[in-house]
């Protein structure tokens, strides 16, 4: 059997859980086995059917799936990304990353038919809610939704605070899986910020490192520029009570 998810024993819960209700984030790198993260990581690098996430302005999300990529002329691809900018560029709240809904996969399947479902039901199991219920100290989490998400270059998440209290939202997870040698200057970090819009906090995309923050909180995934070899991978999604 290929191991995907097992936690490992050096995992001090304690400082994580001091950290999270001193700071409401907390980074516990190392989270799985190195067998584990390695099997994770071919996973999402290797086996997953991307497609792409935006949004502009107040238009919500969207999405389009690995197929309808295939078929779409590049002045199409084009246009969409310069009407990304162009949002982006007035200071509206715009998206752009390449993404693969497992849970919704999972949904329209009907339950587990490959390894990415099979990472969802790793995450809604009782070992990883049982740390992220003690970490967090939020007893009331139930369950948690999944995407993979690859920032490669031009990728970016504007800076926003995941408020959907009324969906259950109660902390929202990165699982980063990127590669060890990633550089600071290719991006793609996971910023914290205050009201002034000052970064006073920042982490870099770390394999085998699980992110954890309550929301709402304000934050953003740096842009990653053109020059940077590699992408960024990541598991990400909400913890819910409901």
């Amino acid at each position: 059997m290929i191991r995907i998810f097992d936690l490992d024993s050096g995992i001090d819960r304690g400082v994580a859980a001091r950290r999270f209700a001193r700071d409401g984030r907390v980074q516990i790198r190392n989270l799985l086995t190195p067998e584990s993260a390695a099997n994770l990581q071919d996973i999402i690098a290797r086996q997953t059917p991307w497609g792409i996430a935006w949004q502009v302005g107040r238009s919500g999300a969207q999405r389009i799936d690995a197929r309808q990529i295939s078929v779409m002329p590049p002045p199409k691809q084009r246009e969409l990304i310069d009407t990304i900018h162009r949002s982006a560029a007035k200071g509206e709240y715009a998206v752009r990353f390449t993404q693969y809904a497992i849970l919704d996969a999972y949904l329209q399947a009907g339950g587990a038919s490959g390894p990415h479902d099979l990472v969802l039901e790793h995450l809604n199991d009782t070992p990883f809610l049982d740390l992220v219920r003690e970490v967090t100290g939020i007893p009331e989490l139930v369950k948690a939704d999944a995407q993979a998400t690859l920032y490669g270059p031009g990728d970016f998440l504007s800076v926003h605070n995941d408020s959907h209290v009324m969906e259950g939202w109660r902390v929202a997870y990165v699982l980063n899986l990127t590669s060890a040698d990633w550089q600071p200057d290719w991006g793609g970090y996971l910023n914290f910020l205050d009201e002034d819009g000052d970064v006073i906090c920042g982490w870099k995309p770390r394999f085998n490192t699980l992110n954890l923050l309550r929301v709402p909180q304000l934050h953003q995934v740096t842009y990653v520029p053109p020059f940077a070899p590699r992408a960024r991978y990541a598991i990400t999604g909400w913890l819910r009570d409901r």
